[in-house]
């Protein structure tokens, strides 16, 4: 680490928020950061400010539960490097770690190359046990996690996942002024209710509902789902082969087409359609 780094690092006051797994420390990040006028949070991988993702790849994405140890402690040096210059070129003048016991946000400090850590808050200072209760609860019966951004901030990076918005939660913020902020539900394809997948025929019979109710489009003959590389965590890829009506504009129709098609998909799977080809095969004609 060069030694401009070190000095900018050295002015940063690193705080900590620290509660056992699924108790709400995402729920109310924001609501401690504000409190105490901290600028960033790190949370399970990301490093964010405000609603705005900057850098990370959020732990709640691993394939495996060790994995998610692996991202949410920043050994993989490549994504801890993003971390650093990200930091280094914003100069933060506090930050806010939530981890889920003192070692682990001292770990955390340690592998970003911040200074010790000046304050600890726990999850017990600023929720009840009946709320740590329920929060325990969505958690283990429902597989949910809560991300302290708006949805539509990690919609994109979170493809596959199923994506909610939470209510604003309103409290109190600087000089006991109202405090809005807007975060999000998710359950990851790997959670504790285990892995889930949505065939290629789910997709098929999703878009021939949805055309069977536009008007000009006589029928489906053929669509192919394409995997990215990625797998479908990060979206598909669709093709689809249609008859239309004769006497409707085909420009017009195919873009009818593609946006609730797209819109559909999105909303019933999760997944972000990253390309949609169409290709009219044929015209019908009435009686023929």
């Amino acid at each position: 680490m060069s030694l401009l780094l070190d000095i900018i690092f050295e002015k940063i006051q690193v705080y900590a928020f620290v509660g056992p797994s699924g108790t709400g420390k995402s729920y109310r990040a924001q609501m401690v950061a504000n409190s105490r006028n901290i600028e960033y949070i790190i949370d399970d991988g990301l490093l964010i400010a405000g609603n705005e993702v900057l850098a990370g790849v959020s732990a709640k994405k691993a394939p495996t539960k060790i994995e998610t140890v692996k991202n949410a402690l920043f050994q993989d040096e490549e994504k801890r490097k993003e971390i650093q210059d990200i930091l280094r070129k914003r100069k933060p003048k506090s930050i806010l770690i939530l981890g889920t016991s003192d070692e682990m946000v001292k770990k955390i400090a340690k592998n970003l190359g911040l200074p010790e850590i000046t304050e600890i808050i726990y999850i017990t200072d600023v929720a009840t046990e009946e709320e740590m209760e329920t929060a325990r609860r969505i958690r283990v019966t429902q597989g949910k996690h809560v991300i302290p951004v708006p949805t539509f901030a990690i919609k994109k990076d979170f493809s596959g996942y199923l994506l909610d918005p939470l209510q604003i939660f309103k409290s109190t913020g600087r000089g006991n002024e109202p405090y809005i902020s807007e975060k999000s539900l998710i359950r990851p394809a790997f959670s504790y209710l285990g892995n889930f997948t949505i065939s290629d025929t789910a997709f098929k019979q999703i878009i021939d509902l949805v055309l069977k109710k536009i008007e000009g489009v006589y029928k489906l003959s053929r669509a192919i789902i394409r995997k990215h590389d990625g797998g479908y965590d990060d979206g598909v890829y669709i093709y689809m082969e249609i008859v239309i009506e004769y006497g409707y504009n085909i420009l017009n129709l195919t873009e009818i087409i593609k946006n609730r098609v797209q819109r559909e998909i999105e909303n019933l799977t999760a997944m972000n359609v990253l390309k949609m080809e169409i290709l009219v095969k044929n015209i019908h004609f009435e009686g023929k």
